[in-house]
């Protein structure tokens, strides 16, 4: 074996069990374990909801352990591959399957990279044209199926919600959810201005043509139905009733006044005739205040991850470059392919990887 192929089996290796280590393979197990003990109870079904996240969760985390004994499987045949290849004349085959271990390992390092709050949930994608007329809502319809050309290559369900059209050619706008896991881990580096620069086909001079369109990605909302409110975080006070005059009314002291001590929120209510059936009517007003509550406090950190609708010259993340030369480079990490078409066409990981890793190494020069 030549020792510049035995140095890339020991670097996969190593790295391959600096994923394990991160992961946590023993853990992973041991959730699927439980998992599996969920989904095997005849009540599971009782409750649809519970039924279809218990069964997506165990879908997946099976999907990740596989896809990782997989690598290992394949890193520890290696030296013997190679060492076959090389008796049968063969070398080539042995470069072709280290070369598909080293892209797999590769990706499979950035997935380790996706821990933000929101980087499991699914992705919504929207996508507006800018600055450059015709050209800016072509161009945006192009952004779109480079995006879902991607979204099909890796086996992922894209659902389009919206699509508002131009009048002459392409797209205003459009917005659309690609599931799976991590996509929004993986389609968030994608958000900012995207910049075409092409021979326009809309110009019958056949001038050159800059236009804009910007990308939007945020985390699909899981919604919340329910808080738990714990004893110590409530006070109640109970109070005579006012009000006209019945049996049981203003002669017990059954209205109820809950107050949220770290909301400051408080509910009364006085409405039925016991003081237990009050106390539940006013835990339920809390619930729901504080489920709204938590509502626009989640709609607020999802604005704030919002591109801000400016998709122009200043803003640019990437250059799309047709006319004169052909390239596509991201400007943040300087990561560029020289086919254009390629990347049109879906092929998308290059820059998806070079955006987590910056976005990871940003984030750490920051603490």
């Amino acid at each position: 074996m030549q020792p510049e192929t035995q140095t890339r089996i020991t670097d996969l290796d190593s790295k391959l069990t600096t994923i394990e280590k991160v992961m946590d393979l023993e853990e992973m197990a041991a959730r699927i374990r439980e998992l599996e003990q969920q989904a095997a109870s005849p009540s599971l079904w009782d409750d649809p909801a519970h039924a279809q996240t218990v069964t997506s969760e165990l879908s997946n985390v099976q999907a990740r352990l596989r896809k990782v004994t997989s690598l290992r499987e394949r890193i520890d045949d290696l030296p013997v591959m190679v060492e076959l290849a090389e008796e049968e004349g063969a070398p080539d085959m042995a470069a072709e399957e280290l070369a598909d271990v080293e892209a797999k390992v590769e990706s499979l390092e950035v997935q380790t990279m996706l821990s933000g709050e929101y980087d499991a949930r699914e992705a919504v994608v929207n996508i507006r044209s800018g600055a450059g007329g015709v050209d800016a809502a072509d161009w945006a319809e192009m952004l779109m199926r480079m995006y879902t050309r991607w979204a099909e290559k890796h086996g992922h369900k894209v659902d389009v919600y919206d699509i508002s059209y131009a009048e002459e050619a392409g797209i205003k706008s459009a917005t659309f959810v690609v599931h799976g896991d991590y996509m929004y881990g993986q389609l968030s580096v994608e958000q900012g201005a995207h910049r075409l620069v092409r021979i326009s086909p809309f110009d019958n001079q056949g001038r050159r043509q800059t236009s804009f369109a910007e990308v939007e990605v945020l985390p699909v909302v899981e919604r919340t139905d329910h808080i738990d409110i714990p004893d110590s975080d409530i006070r109640v006070d109970v109070y005579r009733s006012s009000g006209p005059g019945g049996q049981s009314v203003n002669t017990t002291d059954s209205a109820v006044r809950i107050t949220h001590v770290p909301t400051g929120i408080v509910v009364t209510c006085q409405n039925e005739k016991s003081q237990i059936q009050n106390k539940a009517s006013a835990l339920n007003v809390l619930q729901s205040k504080l489920l709204e509550k938590k509502r626009q406090e989640e709609k607020a950190e999802l604005d704030a991850l919002g591109a801000g609708g400016n998709a122009s010259w200043g803003n640019q993340m990437r250059s799309y470059v047709l006319h004169p030369y052909q390239m596509v480079k991201d400007l943040r990490t300087n990561y560029e392919v020289g086919d254009p078409q390629k990347v049109l066409d879906g092929d998308l990981d290059g820059f998806l990887e070079a955006g987590i890793r910056w976005r990871k190494a940003e984030a750490q020069g920051e603490n």
